[in-house]
């Protein structure tokens, strides 16, 4: 009697056979321990492993050639499961078969006597293959663990914080060898600008049993900062009780230090702005004080004639004085508050947005001879940081003048409108200087480029201009050539 004869009793039965198989109580036992569901398990390799299985029988194929058991024993490997359990799992099966058919009242040593061979003979390729499965794996692990050792900023504390390993990583960018670190407090790297709040938060987040995420600047044996982003996690035992800490941890000094250069490029910008406001403040006084110097004058004249200054000319002045320092004094007001610091967004009608603007440059339009226009057919509500965003408008608009001077022109236009579009604003400054040469157009938003001819100009306006587009008013800030000049279009979201 062989096995082959129940080749169709077999087939018919798979479903019963596969219950049998994972039902068996080490097979249970192990799939359950490695968080291995069972669906998943018969579905994605019981099944074809019974059919290789059918077809060893039916002679289609040979013992230790079954790519659903090369594809287990890859899965099983990566689970770290020992070879013993794997005996465990491949014996399931075979004891399935058996009991399968001694249930159907089939009892016959020489049957069960094949059901061990074939099952020995593949047990033998299969544990060749898992061996050989497991170098592998432990190859390619010391080769991953040689590369997050060399690269990884690792290290583990137990629940004092005190050090229990770090990787070489770690002991590069700090300065310290593993020696000088194992068994001290994390402490030893600590920066004295990092502030107690930092840690206090840190530790309340990991000790109860949450994940903390954040940057921390550390110090270097030699004295260096360094600036690390940090995840930072609790270690557990068996029971679940934290036993440590492991953190990884990303160098990011370089994407400091240019936030700290950004930083004093846009203090040169305030310094250059400012400069240029109290040009700008110089021009809208100087009529008023000419014309209150003309007045106050006036009163000496007339007495020196008439002998007597009447009361209608006395109050004449003092009117006159009064509005020409109620002007002045609104002028400074606008500058003061264009300086002051403005975190907040506040909302404005765009139209008042841009009267403001007019307003702030109106002497330098009639000194100037330039014509400023505001065109627009629906007025709009928007939320902005109006200091900023004016600091943009009024750099564009000094360059338009610039362009003016630097082309000798005489008629000079600087128009701005503003329209809606989807979810947006859009504002268009345009003049008619000419445009922007074509080589230099991509260039115009870098950093320090320039082309201004006497060679003053920082460089600093445009760069700076769009980075407050986009970092402050989260919009964007472009530059084209029309057929008159330049227009630039500045796109910020209403909301």
């Amino acid at each position: 009697m062989r096995l082959n004869s129940y080749i169709g009793l077999l087939k018919e039965n798979k479903a019963a056979i596969m219950h049998l198989w994972i039902s068996n109580e080490g097979v249970t036992k192990i799939l359950k321990h490695y968080e291995i569901k069972k669906e998943f398990f018969i579905k994605r390799f019981a099944f074809e492993i019974f059919d290789y299985y059918i077809s060893i029988l039916e002679e289609k194929n040979s013992i230790g050639d079954c790519p659903a058991i090369d594809d287990l024993l890859e899965y099983l490997s990566g689970k770290n499961i020992g070879l013993d359990e794997l005996f465990v799992i491949c014996a399931g099966f075979k004891n399935a078969l058996i009991e399968f058919v001694y249930n159907q009242d089939i009892h016959s040593y020489e049957l069960q006597k094949e059901i061990i061979f074939i099952y020995e003979k593949n047990f033998e390729s299969v544990a060749k293959k898992y061996t050989r499965s497991l170098i592998e794996v432990s190859n390619r692990l010391a080769v991953s663990d040689h590369l997050i050792n060399e690269n990884i900023i690792m290290s583990t504390t137990d629940i004092d914080g005190i050090i229990t390993s770090v990787s070489d990583a770690f002991c590069e960018i700090s300065g310290y060898t593993k020696e000088e670190l194992i068994g001290r407090s994390h402490s030893i790297i600590r920066h004295p600008d990092t502030s107690k709040e930092l840690f206090d938060d840190l530790w309340e987040t990991i000790k109860s049993g949450k994940i903390w995420y954040g940057e921390i600047k550390n110090l270097s044996k030699e004295g260096r900062s360094y600036w690390v982003e940090a995840t930072i996690s609790p270690e557990y035992d068996k029971s679940g009780k934290i036993i440590g800490y492991s953190a990884i941890r990303h160098d990011i000094t370089y994407k400091k230090e240019s936030q700290t250069q950004q930083d004093i490029i846009i203090e040169q910008s305030k310094a250059t702005a400012m400069g240029e406001m109290i040009s700008m403040i110089a021009h809208q006084w100087r009529q008023p004080l000419q014309a209150i110097a003309i007045l106050i004058q006036k009163l000496p004249l007339e007495k020196l004639i008439d002998g007597n200054i009447s009361d209608e000319t006395l109050n004449t002045v003092v009117d006159s004085v009064e509005k020409k320092l109620s002007y002045m004094s609104k002028t400074i007001e606008d500058f003061r508050s264009f300086f002051n610091p403005n975190k907040e967004k506040e909302t404005i009608y765009a139209s008042e947005f841009v009267e403001k603007i007019r307003d702030m440059m109106a002497y330098s339009f009639k000194v100037d001879n330039i014509n400023f226009t505001i065109k627009y057919e629906n007025d709009l509500k928007i939320d902005i940081h109006i200091n900023e965003i004016t600091q943009v408008f009024l750099n564009i608009i000094n360059n338009a003048k610039e362009a003016f001077d630097q082309k000798n022109m005489e008629i000079k236009n600087i128009n701005l409108e503003f329209y809606q579009q989807n979810d947006n604003i859009v504002f268009e400054i345009a003049d008619n200087a000419g445009g922007i040469p074509n080589g230099i157009i991509k260039k115009i938003f870098e950093p320090y480029f320039s082309t201004k001819k006497n060679k003053n100009g920082t460089g600093l306006g445009l760069y700076m201009s769009k980075t407050i587009i986009e970092k402050t008013g989260h919009g964007i800030l472009s530059v084209s050539n029309t057929e008159n000049g330049a227009c630039f279009r500045i796109v910020l979201p209403v909301k």
